[in-house]
């Protein structure tokens, strides 16, 4: 379905032949997204299913490394896979999704509330922040999904504060976050910090980053070139 395998060259167009058609009808629907948005179909969980707490939605996003990036370049590289309301769901998407430690080059994947953008600006996000682990090479798969199903199963424990969650993939190393809407609240990022460590099964002397978002937009136009995560 997603075809991330593929897609190691950076340029979301692919080179097959027998994918032309696909991709020109891709094409054709991402520009007629906008136009239909307010209409789409609400996603509920089916009947039998076991339902989330809250809709959730993965994105992917790939860029060249080293290119500059401004939030509006961003935000259109960013690629909605899909949105799910249960349990049954999010294992039909994930089961057909690459791992991360599979995917190559500079490559990320999201999994946000729905009406949540993986962004810093969106209005949910930009009052908050996000844990950073940075992992060496061959644990983003497993901490990945560990993160992602302590998230679904609110497992946190603080309320709404959940946003969001990010892999990136980078060529030294991977990097997992978890973002939450209130930076300022000391009580809710020390309990999303301890049951991350607790989650991920993490070492003691595992260093963990607390990054406001407000930080790291400041840090891009002081660097006044891309987003370093």
């Amino acid at each position: 379905i997603f075809r991330l395998k593929d897609d190691d060259s950076g340029d979301h167009d692919q080179n097959e032949e027998n994918n032309t058609q696909k991709d020109g009808e891709k094409e054709k629907n991402d520009r007629e997204k906008p136009q239909t948005t307010t209409k789409r179909k609400a996603v509920v969980p089916g009947p039998a299913e076991h339902p989330l707490q809250y809709n959730y939605t993965f994105w992917y996003s790939r860029r060249t490394p080293g290119r500059p990036t401004s939030s509006q370049s961003y935000e259109q590289n960013i690629k909605q896979i899909g949105t799910f309301a249960s349990v049954e769901q999010f294992w039909r998407f994930y089961s057909h999704m690459v791992r991360p430690g599979d995917l190559t080059g500079h490559s990320d994947f999201h999994l946000f509330k729905e009406g949540i953008k993986p962004m810093w600006e969106d209005d949910a996000n930009k009052n908050g922040g996000k844990w950073i682990i940075r992992l060496r090479k061959g644990l983003a798969s497993r901490c990945w999904e560990n993160l992602i199903l302590a998230m679904l199963g609110e497992q946190f424990m603080v309320g709404e504060e959940i946003c969001g969650a990010v892999v990136s993939v980078r060529f030294q190393e991977d990097i997992i976050s978890i973002w939450n809407k209130t930076a300022s609240d000391q009580a809710t990022t020390a309990r999303i910090r301890d049951t991350l460590r607790r989650v991920l099964n993490l070492p003691p002397n595992t260093i963990m980053e607390y990054k406001t978002h407000t930080d790291s937009i400041k840090y891009v136009q002081w660097q006044g070139e891309g987003l370093l995560l």
